[in-house]
């Protein structure tokens, strides 16, 4: 159950339980509390009896480092980047370096995946041909 509060303009903000996060990004609690130990998550709210309560902004962000982990990011430079996003406008240029510099070796690891995947394709074919079936 998602439990929401009143925000101070009159809308409503959904606070999320450590479960429920776990249940709606596939990562499990253990993880998010070593994000939040390592200083990958920001500071996380705590309800009065210290229960992590997660917020919109913060699945958010969860959601932008499961991105990052898609790109093969080591962990090390996305703590860095939380860091620089932390500190604020002045450390753009480095985030932004940070995330070209992923996206080259994403870029590069997408032209390795097209090279592998004509290979197969040229496999694929040869046993289709030599099994008496037509090339594709």
């Amino acid at each position: 159950m998602i439990a929401s509060t009143a925000t101070s303009a009159g809308s409503t903000r959904a606070h999320y339980t450590i479960s429920e996060v776990a249940a709606l990004t596939g990562l499990s609690a253990h993880t998010l509390r070593w994000y939040e130990r390592i200083g990958l998550m920001p500071h996380v709210d705590r309800s009065h009896t210290g229960q992590r309560r997660f917020s919109e902004r913060d699945l958010g962000w969860l959601g932008f480092v499961g991105k990052l982990r898609l790109t093969g990011m080591p962990v090390a430079d996305m703590v860095r980047y939380a860091e620089l996003v932390r500190e604020g406008d002045h450390t753009r240029d480095e985030r932004r370096e940070l995330l070209e510099t992923t996206r080259r070796d994403v870029l590069a690891r997408i032209t390795e995946l097209q090279d592998t995947l004509a290979v197969l394709d040229i496999k694929i074919s040869h046993y289709g041909t030599a099994c008496g079936g037509t090339p594709t």
